[in-house]
């Protein structure tokens, strides 16, 4: 298959979230399987800050935005360690910015032009380009405006005949919102902006226009698919969704394993595997000990958390059970940044906690992996989790997840309970209210585990054991991608 992914960021190029993690790794997952990939990302500040080795792609276009026609240059540079081609659309005036989406909390004034912009010049680079893909793979609602360009303006344009587009929600709490008004930048007839066309509650939706007008739709875990078709956590689409629910596929992440593999971490104080981990993690941990001014002390569990500091991420439960934890015999390590209140709770807890818990206000990438390969317990006791990572990235390193159940945590962590245990599936902890109560229940199941090594280290050897990586995941895109030619060629016939 020939294959083009679009995506607004990508690793090694630039990353706010999850999405770059999966546009950086899924290509070449693809591509392993032996299908054409091709990528395209808007050419950000961050993209040449990142030093790639570009090359010219000799193609200049031109986009229509509003009653105005704007130029464009488009690079090519490549995914690391692959063959697979990425194109970077460069208009500085749109895409040299300090950040990609937002600065200082605020979104940029013209995000609706700027990637109507990129969503109608990715269009146009690809007929240049002679690239005649069978799939467009869009990524959350920065791409949502291709399968509605494709089926309305590009509806007769040769070399994009036989393309059929894959929608993917990421996260749906971002439906990419507009002014009514912002229609006439799009180029697209006004009469789409109804109910079951781009219209969101007298808004104009990027998201939407994906989901409407994409021949399929997936997002990133079985659950979180479901998820979504409630009226909790279909933020408004769920409707759409339900009558799209033949359509929509969940399909769980894997973990990079060219920089989450422990083949692969040469920051970490000690690489092990399924059968060296004893002594590799507790080399790990003692590092991670000292690094954090802790007492060396191995019998102690060492917690672990990393990400964003908001209120979805569960930062409300953790802050409700946070003196209760430090209090007994553990330390905790946290790493990230988010809302200001957190920040100011965990200095707090720092304060009164000194030897018992280390925050690093801010991110890291080497203590990130550090820190998965030196803690014992990770938590991540998010409202609601479309698919995580991290937890992939605990299960790999040998560090037990203790998650609430929902989105890709529910598909990935195994609660130990009996039965689970008995089978030898349990790999974490896993606790479903989204109350305080609830997580601290999960916390005092994992302190009794924590004497008793021989189920501690089955955890540990059932999330090693399996495979996280993006070989699963790609295959099941792939077959996924199949179902979508197919349906192309028979509305063709």
């Amino acid at each position: 298959m020939n294959i083009v992914y679009v995506a607004s960021e990508a690793v090694p190029f630039a990353k706010t979230g999850g999405l770059a993690d999966v546009a950086g790794a899924l290509p070449r997952a693809l591509e392993s399987l032996g299908h054409s990939v091709s990528v395209f990302l808007p050419c950000h500040r961050r993209v040449w800050q990142a030093k790639p080795e570009l090359v010219g792609s000799g193609v200049d276009i031109e986009v229509h935005v509003g009653s105005r026609r704007l130029d464009a240059h488009v690079h090519e540079t490549g995914l690391p360690g692959s063959d697979v081609s990425v194109y970077l659309v460069d208009r500085p005036a749109y895409f040299d910015r300090a950040e990609l989406y937002q600065e200082g909390g605020k979104d940029y004034a013209d995000n609706c032009e700027r990637f109507a912009f990129f969503n109608r010049a990715v269009l146009e680079a690809i007929s240049l380009l002679g690239l005649r893909p069978d799939i467009i793979h869009c990524n959350d609602w920065q791409t949502g405006l291709i399968p509605a360009y494709l089926k309305t303006l590009y509806r007769g344009v040769t070399t994009l005949a036989k393309a059929g587009t894959l929608m993917t929600i990421h996260n749906l709490a971002y439906p990419g919102l507009f002014g009514p008004a912002d229609m006439a930048i799009l180029g697209l007839d006004g009469s789409l902006f109804n109910p079951k066309g781009l219209e969101f509650h007298g808004r104009l939706s990027f998201m939407k226009a994906g989901l409407v007008f994409a021949d399929m739709l997936s997002t990133v875990s079985p659950t979180y698919a479901h998820e979504i078709q409630t009226p909790e956590l279909g933020c408004g689409l769920d409707g759409l969704l339900r009558e799209r629910r033949a359509d929509l596929r969940g399909i769980v992440n894997g973990i990079d394993t060219q920089e989450w593999s422990l083949a692969h971490e040469p920051m970490l104080a000690c690489r092990y595997d399924v059968s060296t981990f004893r002594e590799g993690k507790a080399r790990c941990k003692a590092w991670l000990q000292g690094r954090a001014g802790f007492p060396l002390r191995p019998e102690t569990p060492l917690f672990a958390q990393i990400g964003r500091l908001d209120h979805q991420k569960g930062w409300y439960l953790l802050s409700k059970i946070a003196d209760r934890l430090l209090a007994e015999d553990v330390q905790l390590v946290v790493l990230g940044t988010g809302h200001p209140s957190y920040h100011q709770m965990l200095s707090e807890l720092a304060h009164r906690h000194r030897e018992r818990l280390f925050v690093h206000l801010g991110f890291s990438d080497e203590l990130a992996h550090q820190i998965e390969a030196g803690a014992d317990v990770f938590l991540m006791p998010s409202l609601f989790e479309p698919c995580g990572l991290n937890q992939l990235y605990s299960l790999a390193h040998g560090t037990v997840p203790l998650v609430r159940a929902t989105g890709g945590l529910a598909d990935t962590v195994v609660n130990l309970d009996p039965w689970t245990l008995g089978e030898g599936i349990a790999n974490g902890f896993v606790f479903r209210e989204p109350t305080a109560g609830a997580l601290w229940r999960a916390v005092e199941v994992a302190l009794v585990t924590w004497p008793q090594r021989s189920i501690w280290e089955q955890l540990i050897r059932n999330g090693m054991e399996s495979d996280w990586s993006w070989n699963r995941s790609a295959s099941d895109y792939a077959a996924l991608y199949a179902d979508i030619i197919r349906r192309v060629q028979s509305r063709a016939a």
